[in-house]
């Protein structure tokens, strides 16, 4: 991924209190993580950095809308997603990130790079299962969903039914009523 310096917040020379960041995400953000799911996507993420004098807490904020294909249909709609996500920034000997909601710098760090947690917010508050909103209400109107409702089984009349029922389960049924 390419570092960019716009999502690299320089800590040491902000005062203590909190810090305001916004930033507007778009297809060129996802690029750099080599991610193309979204056809296309205008996200607006609002950061607050509060700096305290032992540690960082960071409030991550975004919503938006994400352009996705429908898992039903194919088509394309826009998704409206929404998010929130909080880090703690504390300073150690050694680099550390394995726990997803702490973030351990070295002592010399003096700034950090927030676009991985940017990325990873946004992904993941998108939902598995993407179903266009016109498919739920019944007024989306495409060749597919007339297709599938085309080849709906359609109800087998009781009569016919009874008529196909194999032979050899008669026998089956008589031990069940000869008790």
């Amino acid at each position: 991924m390419n570092r960019t310096k716009e999502f690299l917040i320089p800590f040491v020379g902000l005062k203590l209190g909190k810090h305001h960041f916004e930033y507007q995400i778009n297809n060129a953000f996802f690029e750099n993580f080599e991610y193309d799911e979204f056809q296309n996507s205008d996200i607006k993420v609002a950061v607050v950095l509060e700096k305290k004098s032992n540690m960082l807490e960071l409030n991550f904020k975004h919503k938006g809308t994400v352009n996705v294909p429908c898992d039903l249909t194919g088509e394309d709609f826009d998704l409206p997603i929404k998010g929130k996500m909080k880090l703690i920034v504390r300073f150690g000997e050694v680099f550390n990130n394995d726990n997803e909601e702490l973030l351990i710098l070295p002592f010399g760090e003096f700034e950090i790079d927030i676009a991985q947690y940017i990325y990873e917010m946004i992904v993941l508050s998108v939902p598995l299962k993407r179903v266009h909103p016109g498919v739920k209400d019944g007024s989306l109107k495409t060749e597919v969903l007339d297709k599938l409702s085309e080849l709906q089984v359609k109800e087998i009349k009781e009569e016919n039914k009874e008529e196909n029922i194999d032979p050899r389960w008669d026998k089956l049924k008589q031990l069940l009523t000869d008790k």
